[in-house]
Order: C-alpha cells, then structure tokens, then sequence
C-alpha cells in the first residue's frame, strides 16, 4: 500500500471520527497549525522521523507545536499514528484530512498577489464575489509582490488570472519577437 492510499484512509477515518464528536472544524484548524509548524520547523520533522524517540515525547512535541492546546479527538488521532508507526506519514494524513474537510465544506482556497498592500475593503469585495459564485466559503491569502510591477494575479483552485503588467509587458515582447521572426 502506497503512503498516499495509507494518508487518505486515515484522513477519512479522522474525518468521519470528529464529524460524530461535533470537533471537525477545531481539529481543522489545529490541523493547519500543526501542517504549518511542521513546515516551517525542520526540527520537528526530524524528531518525528526518528525512530528512537519515544511516541509519548513525541506526541508531547506535536501538543507543544500547538501551543498546549489540543482537542481530545486529534490527541486522539495522534497516539493512534504513534501506536502504529506510522508518525512518518502523519504530514501526509493532516494535508488529506485538510482536503477531505475542504471538499466537505465548500471551501476554496485561493491567493491575491499585488504589488502593493490591497486594502481590506478590496480582500473582502473580492472574497464576497467568490463566495457569491461557488456558493461556499472562501480561504484565501493576500500577498504582496513588487515584481509584477502592477495590477494583480488571481488564483483559487486550479483557476489563475494574471493581469500583472509584468505578465503582460511578456506577452508583448512575446508577440514582437514572433512578429520579427516572421519578416525574416
């Protein structure tokens, strides 16, 4: 069994447990904290890949990656993956369960890249006509990137709107080169 098919089979367990308990959006968002952390703190990573760490200190490293504050459910859920030995995939089941809750709820994730601050009155328009269109909530991150020069770049889902004027000064060089080429 691949670690894929593994992650999901969890993640739907994980899902279907905290569904019964009403905790599906704490473990949510614990599960988001803790992806984060993980990420971001290669130290963690490594004490979960070791072997010779005892599952109870490495269980109190992921409540302490939290913060302390852990649902029963996902303390739960933990020292399942820890009695199993599975702790080397549990970054992969936490990105499924993250999934699965998102199709579940209608979420979209997106992003909004300008090249200076939007202001939260344009974030908030924006997230209202997303969730005005796919009848579902929005989650999404504004960035700011000075390299696109201006206007802004769009994503949710596998959908993407670029309308940077960086992007189009390219297309422009693009079409001038093509049209270059052709008068030789």
């Amino acid at each position: 069994m691949t670690v894929g098919s593994i992650a999901v089979r969890y993640a739907k367990a994980l899902l279907t447990f905290v569904d019964e308990t009403g905790k599906a959006e704490e473990v949510y968002r614990e599960a988001l904290k803790l992806k984060d952390t993980w990420m971001a703190v290669s130290a963690l990573q490594t004490a979960m890949n070791n072997p010779l760490l005892a599952p109870a200190k490495k269980s109190a490293l992921i409540e302490e990656a939290l913060g302390g504050k852990i649902t029963a459910e996902l303390r739960r859920f933990v020292r399942l993956v820890l009695h199993e030995r599975r702790e080397n995939m549990l970054l992969f089941m936490l990105t499924s369960y993250i999934g699965l809750y998102r199709k579940q709820k209608n979420i979209n994730v997106g992003s909004l890249i300008t090249a200076t601050p939007a202001s939260p009155a344009v974030i908030e328009r924006i997230r209202k006509m997303v969730t005005d269109q796919t009848k579902g909530t929005a989650e999404f991150t504004a960035k700011v990137d000075p390299n696109i020069w201006g206007g802004f770049i769009f994503q949710l889902g596998t959908y993407r709107l670029d309308a940077s004027l960086a992007h189009q000064i390219q297309l422009v060089r693009k079409q001038f080169v093509e049209k270059n080429r052709s008068i030789r």
